[in-house]
This record gives C-alpha cells, sequence and structure tokens, in this order.
C-alpha cells in the first residue's frame, strides 16, 4: 500500500543529514497531503511532532537520531514502506493542565507529563485534592508529576514512579524528593481522576508547572486531568510496539 509521506527533522547536523536523504529517496507530499508523518530526531522532538500535528489526523512514525528514542524507531533508509505497512499502532491521550498564576489561567496539553517544579532553594509546599476530597494536606518535596502510560517510562521513571501499560486506564502521581511525608511513594489514579495541586506559601516557595515542554512559573493552583475527547496515534515497527516496549523495560536492571 502507497502511502504519502511528510519528513519533519529536528535541528541537529544528524537529524538534518537524514532528512535530506529520506526526501532523495522518498516523495515528500506535504504536510496538508501526508498519509504519515515521519519524525527524525529523540524523544523530546517526538514530543514536539506529536503536539504540532495534534488534530490532523495523521498518525506519526518516529526514526531515532537524538540522545533517547524510546518513542521512536530505529534509524533505516531502505524499506521504510514496508515497515509502515507492517507497524503497530497505538493510540494515546493527553493529559490538560489548567494552570492559575498572577490571576491568569493557562491551559496546556501534554502526552508525557505535568510536573510540578519548586523555582528556588525553598522546598515546595503542596496540597493534593482528588476528585475535589483532599488527599495529602501539605506535601514538602522538590515537586510532583502526574504520568500518562506513554510517558511512565520518562521522567516519571526517573523519579521512581511505576511504569504503566499502554492501555492501562491509569495515570502515576509521582512525587519528586518527597521531604514530608517520607515514606510517600505517590499514587495510582484512574484514568478519569481530577487532580488538583494548591501551592501553600506561594509568595516564599514559587513553583512552575509544566505540561511536557511548556512551562508557567509561579503558579498558585493547578488542576489536571486525562482528555479522551482528544487522541492520537503513533507508530510502531512490527514486534516493537509501545506495548512491548512498556513492558520489556520493566525488566531492565
Amino acid at each position: 500500500m502507497t502511502r504519502l509521506l511528510h519528513f519533519v527533522a529536528a535541528e541537529t547536523s544528524e537529524a538534518q543529514a537524514a532528512l535530506a536523504e529520506l526526501r532523495a529517496l522518498y516523495d515528500d507530499a506535504g504536510p496538508e497531503n501526508a498519509d504519515v508523518i515521519v519524525a527524525l530526531g529523540g524523544d523530546g522532538f517526538m514530543l514536539q511532532a506529536l503536539h504540532v500535528f495534534l488534530g490532523k489526523g495523521k498518525p506519526i512514525y518516529g526514526m531515532h537520531l537524538g540522545t533517547v528514542g524510546f518513542l521512536m524507531n530505529e534509524y533505516r533508509e531502505a524499506g521504510l514502506e514496508q515497515r509502515l505497512d507492517r507497524a503497530e499502532a497505538a493510540q494515546i491521550h493527553p493529559l490538560r493542565m489548567r494552570a492559575s498564576a498572577g490571576g491568569k489561567i493557562t491551559e496546556a496539553l501534554a502526552f508525557n507529563e505535568v510536573s510540578l517544579l519548586r523555582q528556588t532553594r525553598q522546598a515546595a509546599k503542596l496540597r493534593i485534592l482528588v476528585d475535589e476530597k483532599t488527599r495529602i494536606a501539605e506535601l514538602i518535596c522538590d515537586g510532583i508529576l502526574i504520568s500518562t502510560p506513554a510517558g511512565s517510562t520518562a521522567y516519571n521513571l526517573s523519579a521512581h514512579g511505576p511504569i504503566l501499560p499502554i492501555d492501562a486506564a491509569l495515570l502515576a502521581l509521582t512525587p519528586i524528593s518527597a521531604f514530608r511525608p517520607r515514606r510517600w511513594r505517590g499514587a495510582l489514579l484512574p484514568h478519569r481522576a481530577r487532580t488538583r495541586f494548591e501551592v501553600l506559601e506561594a509568595d516564599k516557595r514559587p513553583v512552575s508547572a509544566v505540561a511536557d515542554d511548556f512551562e508557567v512559573r509561579n503558579v498558585t493552583c493547578v488542576d489536571v486531568g486525562e482528555d479522551r475527547s482528544i487522541s492520537t496515534t503513533m507508530l510502531f515497527d512490527a514486534g516493537h510496539s509501545l506495548d512491548e516496549r512498556i513492558l520489556a523495560e520493566q525488566f531492565i536492571d
């Protein structure tokens, strides 16, 4: 089956060289006419591509030419059309963040995670509510994050959060260097949960909120929930689907 392709690449010399090579081998139909977007870079660039092409109804197939490539396929020039014919699809939904700062509400989407982080040497103090019920009255920490299954092997895993199967109807709530309560390791939330983070002593202990790579500083309150009305599709080589990668990651030392 012949697919119309559009290639996009990170700004690195390696990715740009690969972009030129692939465009010499395959026709580039442009972003509007393409059936599939082929993204060249690392996981950070894949997240950018997911945001750029969100709502276009075009699946994205990544090839690894960056630092981290968990969300990417192996880079090879030959046989791309055959690989796409056999590719396995993963449908993912983003988190929607509503952050209050300076009397203004800012919304952003995150395919990996929404994180709250202290801005200064002072630890953050946060109140956590889930579905309007206070779960932790005061968490003293460097920060906290809420992760999708697709993002559970990224920052969430580095913060010792759980790895979630891609089809799990769950979100991971993971503290970052929690001081009090010291033994709290986080929680698994149903995907429909609505989580609110209230920043305590916000003037003394400023906090920023980050949705993937979009940051809002000096927040006072952040609401996070999965937006199931929005979805996008990622393509992975046969035998290397996203759910297989996430499963395999749990057995790596």
